[in-house]
């Protein structure tokens, strides 16, 4: 068994273990905080939600945060040079006074909508019903962390929340603004694509396909795949895209694992996608979960789209790992 000073010692290095316990949340919140795509780091969360508030000087944001003001002062020079806060002369020529820059409350809006409750639920589930004396609740939240890491725990939360949505063609025009905008920030979009964006119904829906959407709560519809069929069991796993939105959430690996488990219920005995190596993310997610690259399914339809030069066929289930992507 390996040896645990800081537990074998309880309340001797209290100090050194609530240290240990911090900086374990700390190492999860830094990697939830990454895959969301935010610039800022956990320990700069506390001074951009005291601005978030309004203005303040460097004492006053120190008094919020219970930090040295010459801690404050380092950590809102590093705020300032990556754009998220400001610092301006104040009614005291003295004193200089701190705000959030537009950037700042962009960084700001996304972290409060997508993150702190999906944080929350993840710290509660922790914590809740915790009882009895504190070093058997620190050794709780330690062997909970071990179990499963904090930003594991974040993660499901976010997948738990993520609905799945039949199409309608009242989201006929979500089904065409997340395609092109992916479309047009990598690619073009060519007559094939705004035959299918302009006529989901006409042109999947009706021929015996479906279209599916991924809604976050918040965000609203945030991505969508369709299923086009294209033979008598024969089905292309086409248009699929998600909002840069939604980044971090992990609505895409939720979105495919959808879309293929809708493809086995239709009996889809060949189910194959056409993509560009430009994607590299999602060429990865759809290897992860069960797509091979296939000669033959190029040879047959990769002609389709001038972007494409790379043809996948599902194969199999292989275990599922949650990853961003970005997909024809």
């Amino acid at each position: 068994m390996t040896m645990d000073i800081l537990f074998d010692l309880g309340p001797i290095f209290l100090g050194s273990r609530l240290k240990r316990l911090a900086e374990r949340f700390q190492a999860g919140a830094a990697r939830v905080v990454t895959d969301a795509g935010l610039p800022m780091q956990p320990a700069h969360m506390p001074l951009l939600a005291a601005l978030d508030r309004g203005p303040l000087t460097v004492g006053q944001l120190a008094e919020a945060v219970g930090t040295s003001q010459p801690g404050v002062t380092r950590t809102v020079g590093q705020l300032i040079d990556m754009g998220l806060v400001q610092s301006a002369s104040g009614a005291d020529q003295r004193q200089r006074t701190l705000s959030l820059t537009e950037a700042g409350e962009a960084a700001m809006a996304r972290t409060k909508m997508l993150l702190w409750p999906r944080v929350e639920i993840a710290v509660r589930e922790i914590c809740d019903g915790l009882s009895g004396p504190l070093l058997d609740q620190i050794a709780a939240i330690e062997t909970a962390l071990a179990a499963k890491p904090f930003d594991e725990r974040v993660a499901n939360t976010a997948k738990a929340a993520l609905i799945i949505r039949e199409y309608s063609d009242d989201l006929a025009r979500d089904f065409y603004e997340i395609n092109a905008e992916w479309i047009n920030t990598m690619f073009r979009l060519e007559e094939t694509d705004r035959e299918v964006l302009e006529n989901p119904r006409e042109r999947i829906v009706e021929p015996g396909g479906a279209i599916l959407f991924v809604e976050a709560p918040g965000l609203g519809i945030v991505g969508t795949c369709a299923l086009q069929k294209t033979g008598e069991g024969s089905f292309e796993l086409t248009k699929m895209g998600v909002r840069a939105s939604a980044r971090g959430l992990k609505a895409g690996e939720f979105l495919l694992a959808a879309i293929i488990d809708r493809a086995k219920a239709m009996g889809a005995e060949t189910l194959y996608l056409l993509t560009n190596r430009r994607c590299e993310a999602a060429i990865h997610l759809y290897e992860k979960l069960g797509f091979e690259h296939d000669a033959e399914i190029m040879a047959k339809y990769g002609s389709r789209y001038e972007r494409s030069d790379v043809a996948m066929r599902y194969r199999r289930a292989k275990k599922r790992v949650l990853a961003p992507i970005a997909a024809r």
